[in-house]
Order: C-alpha cells, then sequence, then structure tokens
C-alpha cells in the first residue's frame, strides 16, 4: 500500500509568494497609519476653526476695527506654501527619474520656502495691532495660527531629515522612498490646512 505525503517542494513556494504580499502589505499599512493621524489632526484643526467661527458670529466686529487684518503678507506667506507644494512634488518626480542630485536640489527649496513662510509669520505677529490675551478671538487667531506655524516648523525639519537621508546612495529609490512620500503626503496637508486658514480668517 502507498502511502501518499504532502510534497515537501510547495511548501517554501507559497513562503516565497507570500514575502512580497507581507512587504506591500507593510507599506501600505504605514501610509495608512499616517493618513489616519492627519485625518485626526485636520479635526483638531475643524474644532480650531469653529471656535474662530463661533466667536466672531458672536462678537461681530465693527466697521473699522483693529481687528481687520492686512492681506498683504499673508498672501505673500500663502503663495510661497503653494509654491513649496510644487517643488516638493518636483523633488519626488526628480527621485522617480533616479536624479538624486535635483531631487534634495528641490527639497532644499522646499524646506526654505517653508522657513519664509514661519518668517513672514514671526514678522505679522509683530506688527499685529491685538495682542494674544485681549479676548477670545484674538486667542483663538493665536492658537490657529500658531498651530498651524508649528505643523510648518515640523514639516520642515521633516524635509530636512528627508534631505540628509537621500545623501545616502541606495537610501531612496523610484520603489522604495516611503520617508520622502510620507514628508510630502504631510506637506501637502499643512498647505491645504493653510489655504483654509486663509480664506477663514483673511477673506471672511
Amino acid at each position: 500500500m502507498t502511502t501518499l505525503s504532502p510534497s515537501t517542494d510547495s511548501l517554501p513556494a507559497v513562503a516565497g509568494d507570500a514575502a512580497p504580499v507581507l512587504e506591500e502589505g507593510h507599506g501600505d499599512y504605514r501610509m495608512f497609519g499616517l493618513a489616519t493621524f492627519l485625518l485626526a489632526d485636520g479635526m483638531t484643526f475643524a474644532g480650531f476653526f469653529a471656535a474662530y467661527l463661533t466667536f466672531r458670529a458672536v462678537n461681530p466686529l465693527p466697521a473699522g476695527a483693529i481687528y481687520e487684518l492686512e492681506l498683504i503678507l499673508p498672501t505673500i506667506n500663502t503663495a510661497l506654501l503653494v509654491l513649496s507644494s510644487f517643488t516638493f512634488h518636483r523633488a519626488a518626480s526628480e527621485l522617480k527619474q533616479e536624479r538624486m542630485g535635483r531631487c534634495r536640489w528641490w527639497l532644499l527649496v522646499t524646506a526654505s520656502l517653508g522657513f519664509a513662510f514661519l518668517g513672514g509669520q514671526m514678522v505679522e505677529y509683530f506688527s499685529l495691532p491685538f495682542g494674544l490675551t485681549d479676548n477670545l478671538y484674538a486667542s483663538t487667531f493665536y492658537a490657529l495660527t500658531g498651530f498651524h506655524g508649528l505643523h510648518v516648523c515640523l514639516g520642515a525639519l521633516m524635509i530636512m531629515i528627508v534631505w540628509w537621508q537621500a545623501r545616502q546612495p541606495g537610501r531612496f529609490t523610484p520603489s522604495e522612498h516611503f520617508g520622502l512620500a510620507a514628508a510630502e503626503l504631510y506637506w501637502h496637508f499643512v498647505d491645504v490646512i493653510w489655504l483654509i486658514l486663509f480664506g477663514i480668517l483673511y477673506l471672511l
């Protein structure tokens, strides 16, 4: 009587086929985790926006109030931040073309635009006609812009870290560049939040 036994050749093949799936899933889960974090962070900003609009509705500003904000500097800051999203996308495109020198250059440009935005925000703070503790309206304005400024600062530092890592040969490749992709997603999120913030604070 012949005893049938499972083929041992099939076992390594199954394990070998599963390995790439696990690696791809791992990468996807990391990006999913970042997206979930950004969604939660966006809800925090939504709470700030709701509070600001509520305070403004309850205490409408009279014509010529000192809380009327200048548009020139915030508009320049908006242009800087929007431009930085395009430069970051350019850095990612250069990476896909395996032009790491150009990728690093565009990363530096992006970080510089982010720091220039922060400098413009500090200039605005020193020129505002109201202070942090004047009232709830003013406090919410500083909390919103300051919280966003913190995100810009962290994002610019993140870009510099990615730039430093990109100096190492083989650290990022067209198929393996999670660090750069995560930083880019975060930076675009910061950009979108600022556009909403700019519309609510300066245009309404």
